[in-house]
């Protein structure tokens, strides 16, 4: 039996200004501008210059039933700005960034094809396979279903020996190495071009044909055994040409370049050995409440408020109103919240924004931020992980002063960046032909006083590009 209970629970909703403030928080400097503009399109109660009185705030507000109801300025998605960006919140603020549009790596391969001057079945399977090129230049699927697409989406009854044929034809088109099923032919299709340059080339045509896999594991002694390779300098040579080879011959693919604006939310300043932070003056424009639409409000008080018509005008005007006050407050706390998490990160790093030694960077994690300024964690995350700071030293992305600590030998804790800088130079030092393994490498680092685990070594050193020591091993 279904039965109906009421029960009273208590729940928090954001406001629209908390909402209007959490995504200005998230927009970059360099697009501050464009939101701003789109507010001014939209709300003609919002207008550019400094403010000149308080009249916005003199109107009464009506509790009658011209209440406007909040649903007015939420949209469905406004939660998502809630999330942390690195959750992919907030996204419906975001835009792109200007792009260069140039020919895509699909255009050049077409034209391409038509120069061929293949008969109409021969160029439908062209289209198939350039059709079936991933971003990087390299195609995947196999043969067999291929044949499969052109025989239910083009009506092309073909097999994988004539596919192959026509395959064959696309691997001769620029960029060399274009549409290789695998790295291995992908390596051979641009050597074979070479082939007849020198016998290095040739050499290296032979070592990626015959012991890819020993090649690909640096297992150097194996290959000149396998191949009885008497000229070491050769060999050198060979190994060389290969490793200037482009393993992604498509690159992006898209044909688009974005075209990204670094611009700094704030400017910090050594004036005579006192640090001056200051915000970007983009950062701060000057908003206020249309007068006009203030006007209206006061010749409200002075009406009829019994006039259905002008009880509905006095809604919107209500409406628009509230709106521009509510967004000129978001941008307001939006600069004071700046200021405030980037004091913070100041008063913190001191030490390195005083010469930008990265070694006198201290551990510091979004908590210590949050607990100084007294604000959610979430919020200061968002500082962090879309605002830049401009130095002496350079334009540093607010993130790249938060790390993890790592214990030393006198109990102190140090950055986990300064950990990563000393293990790189660890191995920027070492013998190439006798790389340093991460056993090693973890000795090396506790001898320097920092208590680390060899699974720790290993995390940084990936983090930082490198490969492990067999793959760094040079003749």
């Amino acid at each position: 039996m279904q039965k109906l209970i009421l029960t009273q629970g208590l729940g928090q909703r954001l406001s629209p200004q908390q909402i209007q403030f959490i995504k200005l928080l998230q927009v970059p400097t360099a697009e501050l501008d464009s939101r701003i503009e789109e507010e001014l399109e939209i709300n003609p109660a919002l207008e550019e210059g400094k403010e000149e009185d308080d009249s916005a705030d003199e109107y009464e507000e009506d509790t009658s039933n011209d209440e406007i109801d909040i649903n007015d300025y939420l949209q469905d998605d406004d939660y998502a700005g809630y999330k942390m960006q690195s959750d992919n919140g907030g996204q419906e603020e975001e835009r792109e960034m200007p792009i260069a549009v140039s020919t895509s790596l699909n255009d050049q391969l077409m034209t391409q094809l038509g120069f061929l001057g293949l008969d109409s079945r021969r160029e439908k399977i062209g289209k198939q396979l350039i059709g079936s090129i991933e971003s990087d230049g390299y195609i995947r699927r196999e043969l067999d279903a291929i044949v499969n697409d052109l025989a239910f989406s083009q009506n092309v009854e073909t097999d994988e020996e004539e596919v192959e044929e026509v395959l064959m034809l696309i691997q001769d088109f620029d960029p060399a190495g274009i549409a290789a099923r695998n790295l291995q032919e992908c390596l051979l299709l641009q050597l074979e071009r070479r082939i007849e340059q020198s016998e290095a080339n040739k050499l290296a045509a032979q070592i990626i044909d015959v012991c890819f896999e020993e090649f690909s594991k640096k297992h150097y002694e194996k290959i000149i055994k396998k191949l009885n390779i008497e000229d070491e300098d050769l060999f050198k040579e060979a190994v060389n040409a290969i490793t200037k080879l482009n393993p992604k011959p498509g690159g992006s693919g898209s044909g688009l370049v974005k075209t990204q604006y670094l611009m700094p939310d704030f400017i910090l300043n050594n004036q005579h050995g006192e640090l001056v932070l200051s915000l970007n003056s983009r950062n701060a424009p000057d908003l206020r409440v249309s007068s006009s639409y203030s006007e209206m409000m006061k010749a409200y008080d002075k009406s009829d408020k019994k006039d259905k018509k002008l009880k509905e005008t006095v809604g919107f005007v209500k409406q628009k109103l509230d709106a521009a006050k509510w967004f000129i407050d978001a941008i307001k706390q939006r600069q004071l919240t700046l200021l405030n998490t980037m004091q913070a990160i100041l008063e913190y790093q001191y030490e390195f924004f005083k010469d930008g030694d990265e070694s006198k960077l201290r551990p510091m994690i979004l908590k210590d931020i949050a607990e100084k300024i007294d604000m959610d964690i979430s919020t200061v995350s968002r500082v962090a992980n879309s605002k830049s700071v401009q130095t002496e030293f350079g334009i540093y992305p607010l993130k790249y002063f938060f790390s993890e600590g790592i214990a030393t030998d006198s109990g102190e804790d140090v950055s986990s960046r300064e950990v990563k800088n000393t293990l790189k130079s660890f191995i920027d030092k070492e013998d190439k032909s006798k790389p340093l393994s991460d056993d090693k490498l973890e000795k090396l680092l506790k001898e320097k006083g920092y208590q680390i685990a060899r699974r720790t070594v290993a995390k940084y050193r990936e983090q930082l590009n490198i490969p492990v020591a067999r793959l760094r091993k040079e003749l």
